[in-house]
C-alpha cells in the first residue's frame, strides 16, 4: 500500500549547514510513526518541510497521492495536514475553548462538517481530556494542558495527517499514558500520526514504525523492537538515551 505521506530524498541546507540530508520515509494511514533523535538532529526542520514552512533544498514531498513540495502551508492544511510545535504556539489571550474554536471556524470553509464550530471545539477538548480548562486563559494553564490544547486545535481541522512535535512535554506519567491511548485511538479512527518525541517509553509503546534521525540523516528504521536492537542506533544514543540499548 502506498503511504499517505512520502518524503523522498529531502535535503535542507542553511548556508554551509546541512540540517537534513537525503531523508526518505513514509507514513502510512491508520498508524503512529515515530521520528526520534537527539536535539539538533533535524527533526523539527523535517516537520517544517512536511508542513510547508520550509522549502527543501532538494527532494520532494507527496501527500495523499499529490506532489505537494511547492504547496503553501495553508494549502497543505486545507488538504488535511495539521501540526503542533515544539515551542508552544497557543493564543495566550484567548480561552482554551476559543483557541480550538478558532481552528474549527477556519476549517469550515474547506471541510463539509455541518456541525457548528462550537460543537466541534467542545468535542475536541473532551477528546484530549482538557474540558475542565475550557474557560481558562490559555496562557494560565499548565504546560502539559497547553500541549493538549494544541493537539485539540490541530484535530479541529479534521486532519488526515497529524504532526506532533514533542507533545508529551510537561505531561505527568498518568497524562502521558492517557495521551498514548489517544494516539492509538486516532490511528484506529483513520488519522495518520507522525510523532517527534523524546519520551522513549511512549514511542516504544505507541508507534508502529520508528525512524531515527542523527545529524540530519536517517540511521535506523523499523518496528520499535527492531530499532531498539539496532547496534547503530544503540551507539548513537550511548549516554543520551541508554534505555534504547537495554
Amino acid at each position: 500500500m502506498t503511504p499517505l505521506l512520502e518524503v523522498s530524498d529531502v535535503t535542507v541546507r542553511f548556508g554551509g549547514l546541512v540540517a537534513v540530508s537525503e531523508v526518505t520515509l513514509g507514513v502510512a494511514a491508520d498508524s503512529v510513526t515515530g521520528l526520534i533523535g537527539p536535539n539538533g538532529a533535524g527533526k523539527t526542520t523535517l516537520f517544517n518541510v512536511i508542513s510547508g514552512l520550509q522549502q527543501p533544498t532538494h527532494g520532494r514531498v507527496r501527500f495523499d497521492g499529490d506532489e505537494i513540495t511547492s504547496w503553501s502551508a495553508a494549502r497543505r492544511a486545507r488538504a488535511g495536514i495539521a501540526r503542533t510545535f515544539q515551542r508552544l504556539e497557543v493564543f495566550g489571550s484567548l480561552s482554551v475553548r476559543d483557541n480550538v474554536l478558532t481552528a474549527a471556524e477556519l476549517s469550515r470553509g474547506f471541510h463539509r462538517d455541518a456541525r457548528p464550530a462550537a460543537v466541534v471545539a467542545d468535542e475536541m477538548l473532551e477528546r484530549v481530556g482538557v474540558s475542565a480548562y475550557a474557560d481558562a486563559p490559555a496562557d494560565a494553564v499548565p504546560t502539559g494542558v497547553a500541549r493538549l490544547v494544541e493537539v485539540a486545535r490541530a484535530l479541529a481541522i479534521a486532519p488526515k495527517l497529524l504532526l506532533l512535535d514533542e507533545p508529551s512535554s510537561g505531561l505527568s506519567p498518568s497524562e502521558t499514558d492517557a495521551f498514548g491511548a489517544l494516539l492509538r485511538e486516532l490511528a484506529a479512527s483513520g488519522v495518520a500520526v507522525l510523532l517527534v518525541e523524546h519520551d522513549v517509553d511512549l514511542v516504544m509503546h505507541v508507534c508502529d514504525t520508528l525512524h531515527v534521525l542523527d545529524f540530519g540523516r536517517i540511521i535506523g528504521a523499523g518496528t520499535p523492537a527492531e530499532v531498539r536492537a539496532d547496534p547503530v542506533v544503540q551507539h548513537a544514543y550511548l549516554g543520551a538515551t541508554p534505555e534504547l540499548a537495554s
